[in-house]
């Protein structure tokens, strides 16, 4: 079976998180992604965990692509550059806004060469407004993109998304934008320019929280996890841990009451409707507690699921691990690297019936595939060498 995007080509000049997990989207779905990497490499090589001297973090995003090392400071390694681009269907940059056209490799400037090219730029604040040139890292997206202030306890301080949400939320986009841009590309035959902000991908996603400032004024604070028009909807402790239930409308309630044999709440005034139940929650938490402590995790479990009430386990990571629908998705799963050995790592929640995502090659070594690219491209031994000695395809040495 071959990919979705089989004989669509990547140029890939991204580094750390955003833009490498939406080329490695790419990748999984086939795309020939020629990740670009400065002499010394992709940062995220130095972020631990390590494995005989590779990084775990930086082989979790960097699967099903090939890496060629190109100074791009250099004319040279950027003539080699606008060499590929004239092949390339797409390029994902991550660089802060103005660098590329420092460089001299903007969109403006590679388009003439290619006008099938798709660019995609995915940065924190976007190439247009006040805040543009500002660095920017999940945590200052998370922060300033409303995220932070509505999570975490009630009375709690602010509270970061456990996942680097900020990066992540704006890779699936960036992915999105490049799939309509190739869609598009079919009826037009021409490319274009696609500004994926981070922050613009937070607000994207605030979804209830702005309605509720939008109609009612309310300024939304953190509420634990339960849900602010849902009830209940949230985590309950049980005698030897937590699960959690998620009563999504009155229907539910009824058969939730009689799952945990109180029949008398189902027309209780204050919790007959679900709007009722959200606004005496204070009332119905404490009731909830009181039911649920009767219990271990697995016997609440085991009475919500025969009574068709959604629910599930509080799982950790290690948990997660051994689930039995999470190893028979395959989304965990051993990746044989060639330095590192046997890594576990996520797999691809892209199940198409013909042409499923899958993971196809380990994240590569710091410039593994640089000779290879060349010489597809038609360079000579000579030719390599004279870049290797002048350092336009030569990996930085590491410190001892």
């Amino acid at each position: 079976m071959s990919g979705s995007l089989n004989g669509i080509k990547v140029i890939d000049l991204t580094r750390v998180l955003a833009g490498p997990f939406c080329t490695m989207i790419l990748g999984d779905l086939g795309a020939d992604v020629i990740k670009i990497e400065a002499p010394e490499g992709d940062e995220a090589r130095n972020f631990g965990p390590f494995v005989k001297g590779e990084s775990a973090y930086f082989m979790s995003i960097n699967r099903n692509k090939r890496s060629m090392v190109l100074n791009l400071k250099d004319p040279r390694g950027r003539e080699i550059l606008k060499e590929l681009v004239r092949q390339a269907d797409v390029l994902v940059e991550n660089f802060r806004p103005g660098t590329t056209a420092k460089l001299g490799i903007s969109y403006e400037e590679l388009y003439p060469l290619n006008p099938r090219l798709i660019y995609a730029s995915c940065s924190g604040f976007g190439q247009t407004g006040p805040y543009r040139g500002r660095p920017a890292y999940d945590i200052i997206i998370q922060a300033m993109g409303g995220i932070m202030s509505i999570t975490g306890q009630p009375g709690g301080e602010p509270t970061r998304v456990g996942a680097s949400i900020g990066d992540i939320t704006a890779a699936l986009f960036t992915v999105i934008g490049i799939l309509a841009a190739l869609a598009e590309r079919e009826r037009s035959g021409k490319g274009q320019y696609i500004d994926i902000s981070m922050l613009d991908c937070q607000v994207a996603i605030l979804e209830n929280a702005i309605a509720r400032y939008s109609v009612a004024g309310e300024v939304p604070k953190p509420i634990g996890n339960r849900h602010p028009s849902i009830t209940p909807f949230t985590t309950l402790r049980t005698r030897d841990g937590y699960i959690v239930i998620a009563v999504g409308n009155d229907n539910l309630w009824r058969k939730f009451c009689e799952a945990v044999k109180r029949p008398d709440l189902i027309d209780d005034p204050r919790f007959k409707t679900n709007p009722l139940r959200t606004q005496n929650w204070d009332e119905l938490y404490p009731i909830l507690c009181s039911i649920f402590s009767e219990y271990t995790s697995e016997e609440a479990l085991a009475v919500m699921e025969a009574a068709g009430v959604p629910c599930g386990p509080l799982q950790d990571v290690g948990q997660l691990f051994h689930d039995p629908q999470i190893r028979h998705r395959e989304m965990v799963l051993p990746i044989e690297h060639p330095v590192a050995g046997s890594l576990w790592m996520a797999g691809t929640p892209l199940k198409l019936s013909r042409t499923p995502g899958k993971i196809a090659r380990p994240a590569p070594t710091l410039g593994q595939d640089t000779y290879a690219i060349l010489r597809e491209m038609g360079y000579s031994e000579s030719q390599l060498k004279e870049l290797e000695a002048e350092g336009v395809i030569t990996p930085k040495a590491k410190k001892e």
